[in-house]
Order: C-alpha cells, then sequence, then structure tokens
C-alpha cells in the first residue's frame, strides 16, 4: 500500500502521521513544494498548478491513493487534480472539519488563514454545516508561515494575536489550515478560559487518513513503511524544522524507500 500526499510545506505532516499511526506498514509519499511556497498568496489558477506539479510528481511513484493535504489547494485544486489522475488514482481532498465542530449547536472559531478567511468558500461551509453553532472566523496572519519556519516566537506571536481575536467561551476550535493541526495543545491553552474546560480543536487529519484508507482498502499489509519525500518534484528528504513537531519526529523513524 503506497499513499501519497501533497502539500506546500509542512502542512501535510498531521495527515502523514495520521496515516503512519493507522498503518505503519503503509509507504507513504510526501510531495511539497519548497521552490514554489507559500501558494496562499498566489492567483487560483497559479496555486492549481502549482499543486499539480506536485501531484504529477508523485503519481509517477505509482500510489494507490493520493492526498490534497492543505485547505487551499483543496479548493483551488482539486478539480484540476482529479480530472488529471481519476479514475486511474483516487484524490481526497481536505475540508475544513466545520460539521463536527458544529453539531452541538456550540460557540466555535474556525482559525484560518487570511485568505481562506470570509473566502465564499467557507461561508458556504458555514452554511451548509453550522446548523444552529454560533460561529466566529478569525484569520491567523502569519501563523502558517511560522509553522513552516519552525520558529518558536514567531508561532507564540501569532497565536497569541488570534486567540486575543477569539470570543472568550469559546467550545470548540476549527483548525482551518492544516498547518495549524501541529499546534493543537498550544492553540488550544492559548484559548482557553480560566475556569471553563480548555475547547476541543477539530482538524482533518484523521478524517482524510480514513478515507484514504478506505479508497485503497485495508487489507493484510503489503508495504514497507517506507517514506519518500519530494521537493518541487526533486528526490529529498524532511526538514529540519519537522523536528519542531511530534508528527515529524513520527516520520522521521520510517526508513527511506530504496533509490
Amino acid at each position: 500500500m503506497k499513499i501519497a500526499l501533497v502539500d506546500s510545506g509542512l502542512g501535510l505532516l498531521a495527515a502523514a502521521a495520521a496515516l503512519r499511526r493507522s498503518r505503519p506498514d503503509a509507504d507513504l509519499v510526501l510531495s511539497s513544494d519548497p521552490d514554489g511556497m507559500p501558494w496562499g498568496p498566489r492567483t487560483s489558477e497559479d496555486i492549481a498548478a502549482h499543486a499539480l506539479a506536485c501531484a504529477l510528481a508523485a503519481a509517477e511513484l505509482e500510489p494507490d491513493a493520493l492526498v490534497i493535504a492543505c485547505n487551499t489547494a483543496s479548493v483551488h485544486a482539486l478539480d484540476v487534480v482529479r480530472a488529471a489522475l481519476e479514475p486511474g488514482l483516487p484524490v481526497i481532498g481536505t475540508v475544513p472539519a466545520i460539521k463536527p465542530a458544529s453539531a452541538g449547536g456550540a460557540r466555535v472559531a474556525i482559525w484560518a488563514t487570511p485568505a481562506t478567511t470570509g473566502s465564499p468558500y467557507q461561508h458556504a461551509l458555514i452554511r451548509e454545516f453550522g446548523g444552529s453553532a454560533t460561529i466566529t472566523e478569525v484569520a491567523c496572519p502569519g501563523l502558517a508561515d511560522a509553522v513552516e519556519r519552525a520558529d518558536p516566537d514567531a508561532i507564540a506571536a501569532a497565536v497569541a494575536d488570534a486567540a486575543a481575536r477569539t470570543p472568550a467561551g469559546i467550545e470548540e476550535i476549527v483548525l482551518g489550515c492544516t498547518h495549524y493541526e501541529l499546534l493543537e495543545e498550544q492553540i488550544r491553552s492559548a484559548v482557553a478560559t480560566p475556569g471553563s474546560p480548555p475547547p476541543v480543536c477539530h482538524g482533518s487529519a484523521g478524517a482524510v487518513a480514513a478515507q484514504a484508507l478506505r479508497r485503497v482498502g485495508t487489507g493484510r499489509p503489503e508495504g514497507g513503511g517506507t517514506l519518500t519525500v519530494l521537493h518541487s518534484g526533486r528526490v529529498s528528504s524532511l526538514p529540519p524544522a519537522v523536528l519542531h513537531y511530534p508528527e515529524g519526529r513520527l516520520l522521521l523513524g520510517a526508513r527511506a524507500a530504496a533509490r
């Protein structure tokens, strides 16, 4: 079993780690784009082109499924990648976990990039899945970039800034960027109200991993648990920044695929 994941950078770590925990035998291909990142400020057409290039590079290694492990790329490139690769290669996108966060009618904050916050895409998801929940959109400028650099001071400043703009008493937080899933505990602590239970954070990694495994089947082990890293189409290795995150340290325990 081989599953590929595509993102501009470290945002794919959370879904890759979820896959590794569920199926240690699965071979993983991590295809990111350090030459072209960040994708967020690019036009929709540009994002689609860069995501497609990463997907095509991964597809050359013949995975059984491919995950677009990026909210921005799922918005702008999912249809393009599916048109290029399906039905031969199943392609799974990433959607913010607004539905489970809103199911109980709670007070919900959606932390997302400035480009996603207030976008027609996010508003459509809120209309479809928000139900009776009270939802606040919180833009998080600089947070994804800080995560990518594994800069603890920049991360702390960006988290504190977003937390200060998150209403008191929030019960559920949607992590609307896959990079943010690497900071779940830090975000929960920053938003917690003294004397109240900490909010529940909702990422997409677990659901995306489960969907990928459903698409390929969960039969007997067929892989060796290897890891292949592609940087803008070139065979590479995980950058030192991944050591800052438990998900990255987990993946570093995998052996490299044979060249």
